[in-house]
């Protein structure tokens, strides 16, 4: 058992270091060297350097420190080791990497492609981390402080402090509305590439059928498809007609299967379909609470 929470320990590390490298080359091999910066603390040591030639291997480590003891004093506790190591060895590797001019890509003559490239990159890089239990640190920690202090969500306290960095593009000189707008391109990659790390597969969606034909739609889906299915029973507000809805939860990747199924016994159902964030119990995730490692502590 020791032997095996070892080699979990090294493999998060693994992680977390492959995710940190992947996040610092996609500023570094991409959007530096072509003259782009987003949004986050390393969008703003971006955006600094550029203005004033301080490198990022500089400001990011020592923006960092500071609201890392800015964190600790409003929120009064230590943040995790494994945010202390990836901040650490981003500050080494963005100190590091631009001596290394043979990884650096300015050959692609689209802006555009760049700045999704290196979104791409930096979203896979941070979602290795956060899968990992760790974090950049930045914006992150002035959003737990916010959210502390004040009813705002931390969604709106990125989104807020990301437009504000990027808008400062246009105080930079020779740097104008087009670098800004890249920035947003940046961003926009960004979040959606980050969701999808996280997420991938897992992502569920919440399907509603409504149909005269709901009992052979319901036995297709359950002896066919292999889903769950839940009638709900419905009334029809114009027609006073008393009938019953179907519930539907399904992955995302299968989504288009359930509902071309559907289409093969009634091709005039009406279908809704929306986004579930968490979808807990059997067949998809297990809730944890922390309690079966108390048990087996306790039990040991």
């Amino acid at each position: 058992m020791k032997a095996k929470n070892v080699f979990s320990v090294i493999w998060d590390y693994i992680l977390l270091s492959l995710g940190t490298l992947l996040y610092c080359m996609g500023w570094t091999s991409f959007l530096i060297p072509n003259g782009i910066a987003s949004g986050g603390l390393t969008g703003l040591c971006t955006i600094l350097q550029f203005g004033t030639g301080i490198p990022i291997g500089w400001s990011f480590p020592i923006l960092n420190t500071l609201l890392l003891i800015v964190g600790v004093i409003f929120l009064g506790k230590a943040f995790g080791f494994k945010t202390i190591y990836v901040i650490a060895l981003s500050s080494v590797l963005f100190e590091i990497l631009p001596h290394f001019p043979v990884l650096e890509v300015t050959d692609i003559p689209d802006k555009i492609m760049v700045a999704l490239i290196g979104g791409a990159m930096e979203s896979i890089g941070i979602g290795l981390t956060i899968l990992r239990g760790g974090s950049t640190g930045g914006t992150d920690i002035i959003a737990m402080v916010v959210n502390k202090y004040w009813p705002v969500s931390p969604g709106r306290v990125y989104l807020i402090t990301d437009l504000f960095i990027i808008s400062l593009m246009l105080l930079v000189p020779d740097k104008g509305i087009v670098d800004m707008i890249y920035g947003f391109v940046v961003m926009i990659v960004f979040s959606f590439g980050v969701d999808y790390v996280l997420l991938g597969n897992k992502s569920s969606v919440q399907i509603l059928v409504f149909s005269p034909k709901y009992q052979e739609i319901a036995d297709h889906i359950i002896n066919n498809v292999h889903r769950g299915v839940t009638a709900l029973q419905s009334v029809g507000w114009y027609s006073q007609a008393e009938s019953k809805v179907l519930l539907i939860i399904s992955r995302k990747h299968q989504m288009n299967e359930v509902i071309n199924e559907i289409m093969k016994i009634d091709k005039k159902a009406f279908i809704s379909v929306s986004s579930a964030n968490s979808v807990y119990g059997e067949g998809f995730e297990e809730i944890k609470t922390g309690l079966k490692l108390k048990k087996e502590k306790t039990e040991n």
